[in-house]
């Protein structure tokens, strides 16, 4: 499940990772966003937060047509995000968007259970270069 941030993070992150974001609308309307960032330590890779596609615009390509933009866009040389084994869209995607970028895909776990004081799963990073 996608967590819900408040508008102010929303807004704070619209205008200091403006460049590594992005939103699709559709006649007008936003059907959908990415929200990343590069990794401070490591510039050529972008770490990829959070992807949503509002309901009634899934199910075309929005998602990655929105993350080929992005990568491109960037630069990057590395894209990274973590996915929890229970996100079978977000899975799917990002394994696809290796292959159609003829790129290295390994998934290993980051932040597991006991890490959380929440019960949370464990969230694997993905990572995805040279890409």
């Amino acid at each position: 499940m996608l967590d819900l941030n408040s508008s102010y993070s929303y807004l704070l992150w619209c205008r200091d990772f403006a460049e590594t974001s992005v939103i699709a609308r559709i006649d007008g309307e936003p059907a959908g966003f990415i929200t990343g960032y590069t990794r401070p330590e490591n510039p050529d890779t972008l770490m990829i937060w959070q992807v949503a596609v509002d309901e009634k615009f899934r199910g075309h390509g929005l998602a990655s047509t929105m993350l080929h933009e992005l990568a491109d866009r960037t630069g990057a040389l590395r894209l990274e995000t973590t996915i929890t084994d229970d996100n079978a869209a977000s899975n799917r995607l990002f394994q696809a968007f290796a292959e159609q970028r003829g790129a290295g895909f390994d998934r290993r776990p980051l932040f597991t259970p006991d890490l959380y004081p929440d019960g949370h799963d464990t969230e694997y990073l993905y990572e995805i270069a040279p890409l």
